[in-house]
């Protein structure tokens, strides 16, 4: 099983990709150790060697993509380990405390996009600045921003993103009398997710007994949400969530999903999760780019051909996921960390990732290499998913982030699963997800 970074209540990553298909036995791997007992930075020893450590959370792909190695093989007096944290929300605190307290950082560190903001704003003379080594211009434009400080110095070069699409199962659309081209697909629901709820209604028309249209109306918030400019904070840092245009959307939506029984009100990514889609019970699901490797292996090997993959419901992208890499200023070996930050985060090597584990690039540069351009998944109708995410990942709109944007969606995703299970009124769900997060961000 593909090691999952959660935060903010995602769930990232999950595949393992070529340009001639997908293998599902090892799309999910499960577990991940540390490859060094200590991230702590040190110097070059007595021999002018150098052991750059890198810490990060979940699965980045670098040691499965063999970039590691490579980079030994083209500077051999510098050896690569990998600090592995499996669950983010267990990393970051860590990060906070060695941030305070200047110790224990590794030479690169790993950046999970529901924390940049916060750091942005409160760590930023901790981290080398970047912009002086990469060129932004080469990252899809909202990417790197999201790690810029307001007098333009990047403390962070974005690794990947998660683009939306629309994954949906084409044997349960078959059954209800629905189109399966992903073009028509495409088509029905062009208009916006409002459209994705009216093919939702002409699903449950037809629908196979014990089937439901969407998993998650969580999910769908948080698409919907995402596609925004504007989510839970404006431009000034104040929180607006509660009169959020795009927050209103989301929710109002969801409740209609959850009120006309479209959805199956699953929290994504727990084990009645993974049984209905082995089962099959559900047509939909909202898809960033990691989000097929989940689906592969949990419908298994049963459901294959039975799924695939279209663009995302409107005519603006969302993105959920992504991370970056950031260099502390108290390392031991700034120099050379920061020119493995430049080389990992290269078109070549953001393309040799994605081939790996499906981490879909923010470099642009690597849309055009074959390992991307050419990618298609072959459990999912051969869908051309390096095309599909990387025109998605061009109409993503730059977002205002806050530091504590993960808090409230996950606070919100709590009560629409709350709507969907225990039938709590959308007002009441409303009531207590604003009381829960006044009280978290203060």
């Amino acid at each position: 099983m593909r090691i999952t970074r959660t935060v903010a209540g995602r769930s990232r990553r999950a595949a393992v990709l070529a340009t001639t298909g997908l293998t599902a036995s090892a799309l999910l791997l499960t577990g991940c150790s540390s490859d060094s007992d200590s991230s702590g930075s040190t110097g070059p020893d007595a021999n002018g060697k150098i052991t750059l450590t890198v810490a990060d959370f979940g699965q980045f792909g670098y040691k499965e993509a063999g970039l590691f190695a490579k980079y030994h093989e083209l500077h051999p007096n510098i050896t690569v380990k990998e600090d592995v944290t499996s669950d983010e929300k267990v990393y970051y605190p860590k990060l906070l405390q060695q941030l305070n307290s200047g110790s224990g950082l590794a030479d690169v560190q790993g950046i999970e996009v529901g924390r940049i903001k916060e750091l942005v704003d409160t760590k930023a003379s901790s981290f080398v600045d970047l912009s002086k080594v990469i060129n932004v211009d080469d990252w899809v434009s909202w990417k790197e921003k999201q790690a810029t400080t307001p007098d333009g110095a990047v403390i962070g070069a974005g690794t990947d993103i998660g683009p939306m699409s629309l994954c949906y199962n084409t044997d349960l659309f078959k059954k209800a009398g629905l189109p399966t081209d992903r073009e028509e697909v495409a088509k029905k629901v062009s208009g916006g997710w409002e459209d994705y709820l009216k093919l939702g209604e002409e699903y449950k028309k037809k629908a196979p007994a014990g089937t439901y249209f969407m998993d998650s109306a969580s999910a769908m918030f948080n698409a919907v949400v995402s596609s925004n400019a504007k989510q839970y904070y404006d431009e000034s840092g104040k929180p607006v969530y509660k009169d959020s245009p795009s927050v209103e959307q989301g929710w109002n939506l969801a409740a209609e999903a959850a009120s006309k029984k479209l959805t199956q009100g699953l929290a994504q990514f727990n084990d009645p999760w993974k049984a209905a889609l082995r089962k099959g019970t559900v047509a939909t699901v909202a898809c960033p780019a990691w989000m097929a490797g989940q689906i592969s292996v949990n419908a298994g090997d049963a459901n294959k051909g039975k799924w695939n993959i279209t663009t995302a419901p409107g005519a603006t992208a969302a993105n959920w996921g992504g991370s970056f890499l950031a260099v502390p200023k108290s390392g031991k070996n700034v120099d050379e960390a920061t020119k493995l930050v430049k080389w990992l985060t290269a078109p070549e090597q953001q393309a040799a990732v994605f081939k790996a584990i499906g981490s879909f690039p923010s470099n642009k540069g690597a849309y055009d290499l074959p390992n991307v351009k050419d990618a298609k998944l072959q459990y999912f109708n051969d869908a051309p998913i390096g095309q599909i995410y990387a025109d998605e990942a061009k109409s993503i709109p730059e977002t205002v982030l806050g530091p504590k944007d993960g808090v409230i969606k996950d606070t919100i995703s709590t009560q629409i699963n709350n709507m969907e299970q225990r039938g709590t009124s959308p007002d009441d769900a409303w009531k207590a997800a604003t009381s829960a997060i006044d009280k978290a961000i203060g």
